[in-house]
């Protein structure tokens, strides 16, 4: 089979011929037929994320396929069933095995580039804003990189939750899209003074941050007593040092959120809340925004539109052509 591989950090990912994965015990073996792509995919080609893999390895950290075959000891779903995957690496590949217990079934109207996008953008901004957080209707939530993977998640599922969404995002293109996923507020990422806007807005209860940097210090400025932080992760590269005093001063919480973390000490949360997400999709709350869907052979070009921030919502790679 064909896989997207990093051969070594720091030196550029390639397609290779591998041998077809033979499934464990209690794994199933699934035919990828979408990857969703993520920051934390170019941040592994570097080897600065948390749980990058020893190299070599293949990228792409959730998929959409279905079942091939089971291994021993798994008697779930039959060949041929629609599920999606975290996997945390390996989508970028024909084939795939995982544990049987995190391979869940997707909805009928569901298509696989949806599947493939749905489970790392939602799931996180599910269990940040609900489990961490406890968001409140009628509190204000502050969104930012709004127009981002997990961003716009978190403006469609904090409004559905009953909260004022504030929306911070780079360019009309972006906020417009934040606007379309229910944000109250339109903030310019580069605005002279954000503090001041958000305070004009009457301040902030809850802020999900997936950028840090000079956002995370004008956010933290804007808080009000009580409020709590969620730190996403740190696309702009910088990660912001928290001024203690001021913390106790307002009774601010700084919350760390890893969703991937959960599936090593918490999994049942992870797939209870995922269960969720895909039943409000069948309701019809859900909408997600793929603005790329670029064939196997455009794996580097998807890459490009993360680093180069030139996407909004998810970029999906198609490995194995759908029928219409």
């Amino acid at each position: 089979m064909r896989a997207y591989q990093v051969p070594e950090i720091d030196i550029p990912p390639a397609f290779v011929e591998c041998e077809k994965p033979e499934p464990n015990v209690g794994e199933t073996r699934v035919k990828i037929a979408c990857c969703g792509l993520n920051f934390a995919d170019l941040l592994m080609q570097k080897g600065q994320y948390q749980d990058t893999p020893p190299a070599p390895f293949t990228l792409g950290m959730e998929i959409a396929g279905t079942i091939d075959t089971h291994g021993a000891g798994v008697s779930g779903p039959k060949a041929g069933t629609r599920v999606a995957v975290f996997g945390g690496q390996g989508g970028l590949a024909e084939y795939g095995c995982y544990d049987a217990r995190i391979v869940l079934p997707i909805p009928d109207a569901m298509s696989m580039a949806e599947a493939a996008a749905f489970q790392i953008a939602y799931g996180t901004s599910h269990l940040a804003l609900g489990y961490r957080a406890k968001l409140k209707p009628g509190e204000t939530l502050l969104v930012l990189g709004a127009a981002g993977g997990v961003g716009l998640t978190a403006v469609e599922i904090g409004k559905l939750m009953g909260a004022t969404v504030i929306a911070v995002a780079r360019g009309a293109d972006k906020l417009e899209v934040a606007r379309k996923a229910g944000a109250d507020h339109l903030i310019e990422a580069d605005v002279d003074d954000l503090r001041g806007e958000l305070k004009a807005l009457g301040g902030v209860d809850v802020v999900y941050d997936p950028v840090g940097g000079d956002l995370f210090k004008a956010a933290f400025r804007a808080c009000k007593p009580e409020a709590r932080i969620l730190t996403i992760g740190f696309a702009s590269g910088d990660v912001p040092k928290v001024p203690a005093n001021h913390l106790l001063v307002k009774n601010i919480d700084v919350l760390g959120f890893y969703w991937g973390g959960y599936l090593k000490f918490k999994p049942e949360i992870v797939t209870d809340s995922l269960r969720e997400l895909f039943d409000w999709y069948e309701q019809g709350k859900l909408k997600p925004h793929v603005s790329h869907l670029l064939p196997f052979e455009q794996a580097a070009d998807g890459m490009e539109l993360l680093r180069a921030r030139k996407s909004t919502g998810k970029v999906v790679i198609e490995v194995a052509p759908q029928e219409a």
